[in-house]
């Protein structure tokens, strides 16, 4: 009987949902953690989800990933879907900083809890905000880049950045905290910024070259993302570029170990996703149990060169390239 109930709660609430509406969650008690993500294209995301579901399993909570492709008609229809399955709670990537609060808006209306996982909002009703301190990872990126362009005696060169979106909180953080660690090193000479839309190696493959082509005094340029990064060194191998553009980048792959090691990368700002999705399925946790977590959760970035990367390997193996290790 309580199976037929629930399906026919279910039914009307599909039947809300289409018509643009919403319902309460059939039944919390189902123990459903639901993450929702920007998209699983990504490594970085993968891992998070990863982190998410090492807690949510671990406290016998049921897990499900939806992928919102960097759509924010996806990542609408995917919270009223994750509250007409009865979710007990939802971390949530945004899209972007704009969107996220329509889609807060309809989950506290549902009384379901959120916490906002690396992305950040614009406003919005959410339990905690579980964030890398960007600007940090980003300025120590670009104090390793000045270093490098100084070493090689190029005085105030041309560099670019290939940035994450802008309408995000973290990519502005990203591009802020490189920008301001070249301005304190006397290099202003940026000349131009390029923003990724699909964060494909074939995009920022397209946007480097493209940038070489305008820019062929070019000395250095920053990647705010990883998968992408590796499109960027594909167009300076391509153009006969790679020993004379020194590059930084954001986020963790395992390949950026090697690429580390030998120059091809000279910082990488290393986000921990698992660590993150782990923190912000433990806030959900305390929520459910009626404690209040805090609503900023800050996790430390990994600041990786090549003379620590060996150091920093065990840390980066679970925390950083966790997803990608199973």
């Amino acid at each position: 009987m309580r199976k037929i109930f629930r399906t026919l709660l279910l039914l009307g609430c599909y039947t809300l949902l289409s018509s643009g509406l919403f319902c309460l969650p059939a039944y919390a008690s189902e123990k459903l953690i639901v993450y929702i993500t920007p998209g699983l294209d990504l490594p970085f995301w993968r891992t998070l989800g990863r982190g998410v579901q090492s807690v949510a399993e671990a406290n016998a909570y049921q897990y499900q990933v939806m992928d919102s492709t960097n759509s924010d008609d996806n990542q609408m229809a995917h919270v009223r879907s994750a509250i007409a399955k009865g979710a007990a709670g939802i971390v949530l990537s945004p899209t972007d900083s704009k969107s996220a609060w329509m889609v807060l808006a309809v989950a506290s209306q549902a009384k379901v809890p959120v916490v906002i996982a690396d992305i950040g909002t614009n406003g919005g009703d959410y339990v905690s905000y579980v964030k890398s301190d960007n600007y940090k990872g980003a300025y120590g990126v670009g104090v390793a880049v000045a270093a490098a362009i100084k070493e090689r005696g190029w005085i105030n060169p041309q560099f670019a950045l290939c940035t994450i979106s802008l309408a995000r909180k973290n990519g502005q953080d990203r591009t802020n905290g490189f920008r301001d660690a070249m301005k304190e090193a006397g290099l202003t000479n940026m000349v131009t910024i390029k923003q990724m839309q699909s964060y494909s190696t074939e995009e920022t493959y397209g946007f480097v070259t493209e940038i070489l082509t305008e820019y062929p005094k070019l000395r250095a340029l920053f990647i705010e993302v990883d998968q992408p990064t590796l499109g960027a060194l594909a167009a300076l191998k391509d153009k006969h570029r790679s020993a004379d553009v020194v590059v930084g980048s954001f986020d963790g792959i395992p390949e950026f170990v090697d690429l580390l090691k030998n120059g091809s990368l000279v910082a990488v700002g290393m986000q921990q996703p698992y660590l993150i999705g782990s923190k912000a399925a433990e806030a959900l946790l305390s929520v459910f149990k009626g404690q209040t977590p805090s609503k900023q959760i800050l996790i430390p970035i990994l600041d990786a060169t090549n003379k620590n990367i060996n150091e920093l390997l065990p840390i980066a193996n679970k925390t950083v390239f966790g997803a990608e290790s199973k």
